[in-house]
């Protein structure tokens, strides 16, 4: 914020704004989904379940109004350079938010799934996946408001760690099924919630490497570490 525009015009100026306004507002909503279903999936709360499902849906709302004033902008305006920029990000922005709010009502329906066990399975490393998710999708959303690349590529650094997580969960899952073959199921929700934790951390570093192009240019997408590339293959998979 506060960047010259390379534009003259005072309307376009105001839809550009008014286009950043809805991204945050959207982005918002996505924080607050996928802390009530943590919150949800952590104390088993099935109430919650209606307040994710019906943000998710607004979030639907939001993408598909601000594809539709990016794409009148690109069309009307034919804008360049850092506008250009913005405009074609918004569009990619948009999709990995949604994404994100849809992860977070699969994290929630995960609650309904739990009721029927006769032995609850405990929740292993998703306390500390969820801590760093939301860490990291806040810190893309600050770094987006704020026009901050290196913000943005700090949170590029922490999605190691989620996967790291990730493995130790997944295994301590499948060991506790071997302990318990009558709760499988809800050991299994244990596991999927942490798989969609891992996918919102991917969708948050996407939202971080579209700052880093916004702002510089630099498109970082792909260039994952070794440590990335053999954490993914190592994860193991699971069924959504």
């Amino acid at each position: 914020m506060g960047r010259p525009m390379s534009h003259t015009s005072a309307e376009f100026e105001l839809e550009l704004r008014e286009i950043r306004g809805a991204l945050v507002s959207m982005g918002a909503r996505c924080e607050r989904a996928v802390q009530i279903a943590v919150q949800a999936f952590l104390t088993r709360d099935a109430s919650k379940v209606a307040d994710v499902v019906s943000i998710d849906q607004r979030v639907n709302a939001d993408e598909m109004d601000i594809d539709e004033m990016a794409v009148r902008v690109l069309a009307l305006r034919q804008p360049v350079a850092y506008d250009l920029r913005f405009v074609t990000s918004t569009l990619k922005f948009v999709t990995d938010l949604e994404r994100i709010a849809d992860e977070a009502v699969n994290i929630a329906e995960r609650v309904d799934l739990m009721a029927t066990a006769t032995a609850l399975p405990p929740v292993f490393g998703i306390p500390q996946m969820a801590e760093i998710v939301q860490r990291m999708l806040r810190q893309s959303l600050d770094a987006f408001v704020e026009g901050d690349a290196e913000r943005a590529r700090a949170v590029l650094t922490m999605d190691d760690d989620v996967d790291d997580l990730y493995g130790e969960t997944l295994r301590a899952s499948l060991a506790w099924m071997a302990e318990h073959p009558a709760d499988i199921p809800a050991a299994m929700c244990v596991a999927s919630a942490a798989k969609y934790l891992e996918r919102i951390a991917d969708h948050a570093t996407n939202l971080a490497e579209h700052v880093v192009y916004l702002e510089r240019g630099d498109d970082v997408r792909h260039r994952a570490s070794a440590s990335q590339r053999a954490g993914a293959a190592g994860a193991g998979k699971i069924p959504s």
